[in-house]
């Protein structure tokens, strides 16, 4: 007979990893596909270590109440947009951020999210601060 410590971990092996939740959300025509980083430690790891990213990929930082998160890149070795987006969908500032830097991105007011994406993808869709983000009510409740 096995043991069923050996067995248990044998069993789980087979399971397929974890994913991280994913919405898709709209800006106008446009659908993105995003994780959601909606826990303390998914927030804190974002995208680090990533080296790919599909064109319309991200990642939604969701936070339990409006603040003013900062963002930096450092061990992000892909090149981001970053939106700053508030409690009712509207884009507030996007920052442009270079790969491993250090250099500090921050909201112009009180945001709930922010949502990474390719360098320019923002620029390239003609995306602007006012336009609002749809889709963020199906996002799960973020955890302290």
């Amino acid at each position: 007979m096995r043991h069923p410590i050996i067995f248990l971990l044998c069993c789980l092996s087979a399971l397929p990893a974890a994913r991280a939740a994913e919405i898709t959300l709209h800006v106008r025509q446009h659908a993105i596909h995003a994780e959601i980083a909606g826990t303390p430690a998914a927030r804190m790891r974002g995208l680090m270590q990533r080296n790919a990213l599909c064109g319309a990929c991200g990642m939604l930082f969701v936070y339990p109440a409006a603040g003013r998160p900062r963002f930096w890149m450092k061990d992000t070795p892909l090149p981001l947009s970053i939106a700053f987006i508030a409690p009712d969908g509207r884009i507030v500032n996007i920052a442009e951020m270079q790969p491993g830097s250090t250099e500090l991105h921050d909201p112009a007011a009180d945001v709930q999210y922010a949502l990474e994406m390719h360098r320019g993808w923002f620029a390239q869709h003609a995306i602007r601060p006012g336009e609002k983000v749809l889709g963020l009510a199906a996002a799960p409740a973020a955890r302290q």
